[in-house]
């Protein structure tokens, strides 16, 4: 066997060990940014959600209110 194998096999291994952690390291962020990418359209389609279903209920409220003011006008007479 050479001898700078011999001697040098552990910073070898240490620099493929560092290789191997900045790759899954990237890997991570890369997810990282997939999940974060998601969230930001999922509360995007939450929020228009929220929205829709608001002036639904206000639709609804004021069909209510005219229907009671119509109500009081008609016993007020």
């Amino acid at each position: 066997m050479p001898e700078w194998l011999v001697a040098g096999w552990k910073p070898l291994a240490a620099g493929v060990a560092f290789l191997i952690w900045l790759v899954r390291l990237e890997s991570k962020g890369l997810q990282n940014e997939r999940d974060i990418k998601r969230l930001w359209d999922q509360r995007k389609e939450d929020l228009e959600a929220a929205k829709a279903s608001r002036n639904e209920t206000n639709a609804m409220l004021g069909e209510i209110r005219d229907d009671i003011k119509a109500l009081i006008a008609r016993v007020g007479k």
